[in-house]
């Protein structure tokens, strides 16, 4: 299983994690030419190589009409809560005849301007959505009032859309994100003196396992929360993997610890190892409620999710509810049951498993890029095209599902 590891011991930040995976892809270089190539309105990125504790990494200078976004604060990473997303603070050298821009000028730019593919800009909206509830509620005003600083809108918009199409091409199976330094200590903003984190990073972060510490200052910006919640499969230590790259992507300031995320990419094998089963009976939900619970459990990094029709007490048609996830995680999956069911109660069963070691390949055709699953161990190989890549298609062939899958595979 490709799998994707980000260390995230001091933080996360727009242009860390941009320059972390940039480190991962086979030409930096090419990557970043054609960030340069996309248009978003005066931005124009710059990688240097930074050293931070004896470590060579990279850092991404991000300017917006040859302007960079500077602090004042030297506790703060070079992306702050101020001047990474707000609208009013001008101290942190922000300039008052710059205009705002709300989500609707966000989604114009994402959808109308940028050549990237649609994944990449719905992965951009979906990160910037939760920016924008955040705001929302740290300052109690509807969504749709919230609005952003242009030079900030533009430079946090580099951010998720590199860290974005950064995904894109690397295309992880899993993203497994350690637990997130938060800093401490108080920012300092127009509306007086916040706790670290600041409440728009600590309302992304709910449910995530954080902590602070020594270091002072705001070590995770709400840019860099947004894009870990969007993509992290789960939370937690590293996993058991093989390593094939190691990207370092440093911030600004100098702490006694190297100021940079890691990202560590490799094959984890899953061939043997436990896993806990959770069940629960339902006999008093609505399909739609069942359907929607077992989104959310799959969504949120169960290993499978199914039902099974049974018969209950009272002739009670019925349903039993099987969850199955990894050991260290069953206490997040009985929480989250517990609120997406009307169950009063769960069993739990620990199981072991023998899983293949799964990788995904990208093959060229006429009709297009389709990936590939590629399943193999114990003496078998077994691969077979990507449903979403015959599906597209099969759509714009005007054929069957069947059919599309015999033109790709030239039967």
């Amino acid at each position: 299983m490709k799998t994707l590891y980000l260390d995230c011991g001091m933080g996360a930040a727009g242009d860390m994690l941009t320059a972390a995976l940039a480190e991962l892809l086979p030409d930096p270089g090419a990557f970043f030419a054609r960030l340069n190539a996309l248009g978003i309105p005066g931005v124009r990125y710059t990688p240097e190589k930074s050293v931070k504790c004896g470590i060579t990494g990279t850092h991404v200078s991000v300017t917006v009409d040859g302007e960079e976004e500077e602090t004042e604060d030297a506790d703060l990473h070079e992306h702050t809560h101020e001047h990474e997303h707000h609208d009013h603070d001008h101290a942190h050298g922000h300039h008052p005849h710059h205009h705002h821009s709300g989500m609707h000028d966000i989604e114009h730019i994402v959808r109308d301007h940028l050549d990237l593919p649609e994944k990449v800009r719905d992965d951009v909206l979906a990160v910037y959505g939760l920016i924008a509830e955040a705001e929302s509620h740290a300052h109690g005003v509807p969504v749709e009032e919230i609005h952003f600083h242009e030079v900030g809108t533009m430079d946090a918009v580099a951010d998720v859309t590199a860290v974005c199409l950064a995904m894109a091409e690397l295309a992880p199976d899993e993203v497994v994100v350690s637990p997130v330094h938060v800093g401490s200590g108080h920012v300092h903003c127009e509306h007086g003196i916040l706790p670290v984190p600041a409440p728009a990073t600590a309302y992304i972060l709910r449910d995530v396992p954080i902590y602070g510490g020594a270091v002072r200052g705001e070590l995770c910006t709400p840019t860099g929360a947004a894009l870990l919640k969007h993509f992290a499969s789960r939370f937690g230590d590293m996993p058991v993997m093989r390593t094939e790259k190691i990207g370092y992507g440093m911030g600004k300031k100098d702490f006694e610890a190297a100021n940079c995320v890691r990202a560590m990419l490799g094959e984890r094998e899953e061939r043997t190892g436990e896993a806990v089963l959770l069940e629960c009976n339902l006999d008093d939900m609505t399909p739609e409620a069942v359907g929607f619970a077992t989104e959310t459990l799959l969504a949120s990094g169960a290993l499978d999710v199914w039902t099974t029709a049974v018969g209950m007490k009272k002739n009670r048609p019925g349903i039993v509810l099987s969850v199955l996830c990894r050991t260290e995680e069953r206490e997040a999956f009985v929480r989250r049951i517990f609120c997406h069911t009307t169950t009063i109660g769960i069993r739990e069963q620990t199981l072991r498993r023998y899983t293949l070691t799964r990788r995904e390949e990208t093959v060229d055709t006429a009709y297009g890029p389709v990936r590939r699953k590629i399943s193999e161990g114990c003496g078998v190989t077994r691969g077979k095209p990507e449903y979403e890549d015959l599906a597209r298609i099969a759509r714009e062939e005007g054929i069957s599902l069947r059919d599309a899958k015999r033109l790709v595979e030239g039967k």
